[in-house]
């Protein structure tokens, strides 16, 4: 079976969705293949901290209506260390906020808002590979649920198929791209339990890092510096509720029953290309953060904004100038990002083999931020998301 469509789009997460809903509005039809069912596209959990300028596109595009109602806005953060708390105030030092609003619900919100909008979204497509990048028609070869063979060729094909991506390859070949990976891991639980705080605390001690995060009134995630190749059924619950206690002192965390446990590894990773000919990468398939500073969907949201109108001009006016700075334009931001997401997490975890003089200079890392003005600004500014190119581009269509 094929089909023929403007812009091909591989993987139906926040940037594939979201890119669909914006290449509409401008009047460009697309094709959204995933691998997987709606049902587990929507209740896969993931955390779900949204940069001010993420809710900004969600609402004034018309993506999502539940964000600012179901959501939680949070104005700040707690760091704790050496025995103390220290709120960063992100209002009052930048004006702006963040939201706690879980993945899954910007995917819920986004795949009912394209199905409304008669979007060609096809689930339980698997893609294969992508073909002819290099000339004007490149092609998904892709499988359907029943085996059958599914070719979609397009103007543009756009991979955002998360850090497995098949759409990689044929942008990178074989250079690949930057890569780094952690000596540590988070230990991440959820709690039936109402939210042992307002806001989320990021809490570093001698014996390592715990986030206190939330998902809902009723159910809370938090996590906590481990070996990355910890076993999740080594500890019990008694034993899990004892360590995170430790690691957040004078601190009393509402617990109750865990649902679940799991071990997330860090990494980092920036492909060297994110286009070739016509195919492009965004998203996981092109970069990946640790989570400390919370900026995985956000650098997705903002690649596709960036992207979506360099597409506008070159699908409908042949402006190919965006269309061709738009890996180096994306790259700025990347590269910021994952300096923020390094230093977060370099700041607020204990390295294997630190000594004491690592541990006083990390203390005087954090004393330098939470005391100075300029400080706090800079976490503040960063954590809240840095301005998004495109975006007055996408919210007058």
């Amino acid at each position: 079976m094929s089909t023929c469509t403007r812009v091909a789009i591989i993987g139906a997460g926040p940037a594939g969705l979201l890119l669909s809903h914006l290449l509409d509005r401008q009047g460009i039809e697309s094709i959204v293949i995933d691998s997987r069912g709606r049902e587990e596209i929507e209740t896969t959990i993931r955390a779900g901290i949204l940069e001010q300028g993420t809710v900004e596109v969600l609402t004034d595009t018309g993506a999502s209506h539940r964000v600012r109602s179901a959501g939680q806005m949070h104005e700040g953060i707690e760091l704790r260390f050496d025995g103390e708390s220290h709120r960063i105030d992100f209002t009052a030092t930048v004006g702006r906020a963040v939201w706690l609003y879980p993945q899954h619900e910007v995917l819920k919100d986004l795949v009912a808002a394209r199905l409304a909008a008669g979007q060609d979204l096809r689930f339980h497509v698997t893609a294969e590979r992508v073909e002819d990048a290099e000339t004007d028609r490149p092609k998904v070869i892709a499988t359907d649920f029943d085996g059958n063979r599914v070719i979609i060729e397009a103007e543009i094909v756009v991979g955002a198929d998360g850090s497995r991506s098949v759409a990689r390859e044929a942008v990178t070949g074989t250079y690949g791209g930057y890569f780094r990976e952690y000596p540590f891991a988070w230990f991440g639980i959820l709690c039936e339990a109402p939210p042992s705080a307002e806001e989320l605390i990021y809490s570093n001690t001698p014996d390592g890092f715990a986030l206190i995060s939330q998902r809902s009134p009723e159910v809370q995630r938090m996590y906590f510096q481990c070996d990355p190749d910890t076993d999740t059924e080594a500890y019990s619950d008694a034993q899990l509720w004892d360590i995170l206690r430790s690691r957040v002192p004078g601190r009393t965390l509402k617990e109750g029953p865990i649902s679940k446990r799991d071990v997330l590894r860090f990494r980092s990773f920036v492909a060297h290309e994110m286009r070739r000919g016509r195919v492009v990468i965004v998203g996981d398939a092109a970069h990946t953060v640790p989570p400390t500073g919370a900026k995985g969907m956000n650098l997705a949201v903002a690649d596709v904004v960036l992207l979506s109108e360099a597409l506008g001009a070159f699908l409908l006016q042949a402006d190919e100038s965006l269309f061709n700075a738009f890996p180096e334009t994306a790259r700025k931001r990347i590269w910021k990002a994952q300096h923020f997401s390094w230093w977060m997490t370099n700041m607020l975890h204990v390295q294997p083999g630190a000594d004491d003089f690592d541990r006083m200079r990390q203390i005087g890392e954090l004393r330098t931020v939470v005391e100075s003005e300029s400080g706090r600004a800079y976490l503040a500014e960063a954590y809240t998301g840095w301005p998004l190119n495109g975006m007055e581009h996408n919210v007058r269509q």
